[in-house]
């Protein structure tokens, strides 16, 4: 089973803080479980939310509300149609910030259990081509590492 965790608010409308494949990876994140609302989901939703197919609502006692979503990378333009930001230099956006949130972990994280995954997934990050990558790109950075059978995290994955 997977997990989600939310921020506690008196309403029970908290937004998702974190998100776990299975027991380990919940037990290994950085958080006081006590001070978050924590709901198990299935593997199904889990994977849903982690490669951009759902986002979620909110959630009320145990049962949470997604709804669908669609991720793309492509181009920005104006009014006129011109490019003001290719689709390429947003994904690139996109993974130059992913990058320091787990170098910030990583950098104060050295003797966790889980600082081999994020490091090796800051490493395919950096060595990913964009050049080779067709744009649009109509899906998520994890579904692409997925259907090109590279290891895929959500940002909300790291501890």
């Amino acid at each position: 089973m997977a997990y989600f965790i939310f921020t506690k608010t008196e309403n029970n409308s908290g937004s998702i803080y974190r998100i776990a494949e299975n027991q380990s990876d919940l037990n290994n994140l950085n958080i006081i479980q006590s001070d978050y609302t924590i709901i198990e989901e299935s593997s199904l939703n889990f994977n849903a939310v982690k490669y951009g197919t759902k986002n979620i609502i909110q959630y009320s006692g145990n049962t949470i509300t997604y709804e669908d979503s669609f991720i793309d990378f492509k181009d920005e333009t104006n009014q006129k149609g011109e490019i003001v930001k290719s689709a390429k230099q947003i994904l690139s956006d996109y993974i130059s910030n992913l990058k320091v949130f787990i170098q910030n972990f990583t950098n104060n994280n050295k003797n966790h259990p889980l600082f081999n995954r994020w490091n090796d997934y800051y490493n395919q990050l950096n060595t990913l081509n964009l050049d080779n990558i067709t744009y649009p790109l109509n899906v998520s950075l994890e579904q692409y590492f997925k259907e090109n059978n590279k290891n895929s995290f959500h940002p909300l994955q790291l501890p």
